[in-house]
């Protein structure tokens, strides 16, 4: 009777198991590689139009960053020369100090010595301020 059952079962689970298994239907191999191509070109060209707008953006980074530098050096030069128009001014105060004085005779020979040397510093700093402002403008 074990026999039988068994058997039974086993017959029975063979011809379930022999039905479920479908057959796998073929694609038309064709139209799978049409398919790939078109996926293949559209990738392509989503990629070449990422680089084009990689390229356009690093363009524009490189003109605002160029046209920073070219007002920064437009600000330097600026700078330049007002320091330089003001110091020579500060010479020439200091200058008509010294005349004045001279003239009136209230200065001592000390007072006209630390005149002349401190309008010799300042006329070093407006030489330095010059050869700078030159070297700028030799860059603009």
């Amino acid at each position: 009777m074990k026999r039988i059952i068994f058997s039974a079962v086993a017959l029975l689970t063979l011809t379930t198991t022999g039905y479920a298994q479908e057959t796998v239907q073929v694609n038309d191999s064709v139209a799978v590689v049409a398919a790939q191509k078109k996926i293949e070109k559209a990738e392509k060209e989503a990629k070449k139009a990422e680089k084009e707008a990689k390229k356009a953006e690093k363009a524009q980074k490189r003109a605002e960053k160029k046209a920073k530098k070219a007002e920064k050096l437009a600000k330097a030069i600026s700078s330049k020369k007002k320091a330089i128009v003001k110091e020579e001014q500060k010479i020439i105060k200091l200058q008509e100090k010294l005349d004045t004085g001279k003239v009136k005779g209230k200065l001592s020979p000390i007072q006209v010595q630390k005149m002349n040397n401190k309008m010799e510093k300042m006329k070093l700093s407006v030489l330095k301020n010059k050869e700078k402002l030159r070297k700028l403008e030799s860059k603009q």
